[in-house]
């Protein structure tokens, strides 16, 4: 008699349980969680911030990690050969979706896995770099956010000589292994020319590519604009202080390269970016197709300002700007 108590006591706990999972979860085999592949392009602490905005996307909706949850994080470190390794150690564990920061590695998962779903974030233009058919109806197995990288690169620059009214020579720097990044310097090339600045390209593919980057510009530029990516961020710090050494103010993207010590940046937030991305995730895991979710661009757009690298630089930065900025450090 007690084992029959026990048996339905515990079939009702399961059943009251299973009513209230997600639909995937319930699909699932026992003992098995739907599982995300976090293909992390930086380092856990350079993505801290984004990361947690993710997770907690992901809760609002109802997915708590280790729950009703798994979430496989795996980190790149800024190293492009680590993408293709990750991504295939992803396809062995069978996860039931990828997810991805930046062109390099959305472009490379995608190589690797045409079945298991991909939702990317932060990536410049995937329609250009062929990642999707359109942002309305992506086709295959990916979709996510774009960060517009190319689409701001004007707005970015106009920003840029309200705080360098003298700049005349611009030196454009980033790596060109990644095809958002250089979509991005060709459109900032042709808008400087346009405004009549002289601009010269300065092309990085590794970490060791930096310094001499530095050493053939720093005597002939006014300024440096920075065209971010995974390469950019892990280095950094490094990049700022060879910048500031150089006198050179920076331009980046996003806010994280300014906290690094850039100088100012103008673009979408990731947090926001990873957040919504959670909402792309949710589709998927109760079984939506990628190919029917349409790309989703930024909604949110920070204007930062280092001032502590404004005045190691000399610049007095005008205080109608900073009245416009969403963010200043000091």
């Amino acid at each position: 008699m007690t084992l029959t108590i026990g048996r339905r006591e515990l079939l009702a706990a399961l059943g009251g349980a299973a009513a209230a999972w997600p639909l995937a979860a319930r699909a699932q085999q026992v003992g098995k969680l739907p599982t995300i592949g976090f293909l992390g392009a930086n380092t856990p602490a350079v993505q801290t911030q984004w990361t947690a905005a993710f997770v907690q996307g992901l809760r609002e909706l109802g997915w708590v990690e280790g729950r009703n949850v798994a979430i496989e994080y795996r980190w790149a470190e800024g190293r492009t050969e680590r993408f293709t390794e990750i991504a295939a150690e992803f396809v062995r564990l069978k996860v039931d979706v990828i997810f991805t920061h930046g062109t390099p590695a959305t472009i490379l998962a995608k190589q690797t896995t045409s079945v298991i779903p991909i939702v990317f974030t932060v990536v410049g233009d995937p329609v250009a770099t062929g990642l999707v058919a359109s942002l309305a109806r992506p086709g295959g197995n990916i979709t996510g956010l774009s960060s517009q990288g190319t689409d701001l690169a004007s707005k970015r620059l106009e920003l840029f000589r309200d705080v360098v009214p003298a700049l005349g020579r611009l030196g454009i720097l980033g790596n060109v292994d990644n095809p958002a990044v250089a979509l991005e310097l060709d459109e900032i090339q042709a808008t400087a020319r346009k405004l009549g600045l002289e601009v010269a390209r300065f092309e990085i593919r590794r970490a060791g590519d930096i310094a001499p980057a530095f050493e053939a510009l720093k005597s002939w530029a006014d300024a440096l604009y920075v065209s971010a990516d995974s390469l950019v961020l892990t280095n950094g710090v490094r990049i700022n202080t060879l910048a500031v050494g150089a006198r050179l103010p920076t331009m980046y993207i996003g806010k994280e390269y300014v906290a690094a010590g850039g100088l100012m940046s103008y673009g979408p937030n990731y947090s926001d970016l990873y957040r919504r991305a959670a909402h792309h995730v949710d589709k998927i895991l109760r079984g939506a197709k990628p190919a029917d979710i349409p790309v989703e661009q930024p909604t949110k757009f920070d204007l930062v300002i280092n001032l502590a690298t404004a005045k190691a630089l000399g610049l007095m930065i005008p205080e109608s700007f900073l009245l416009r900025a969403d963010e200043v450090i000091e």
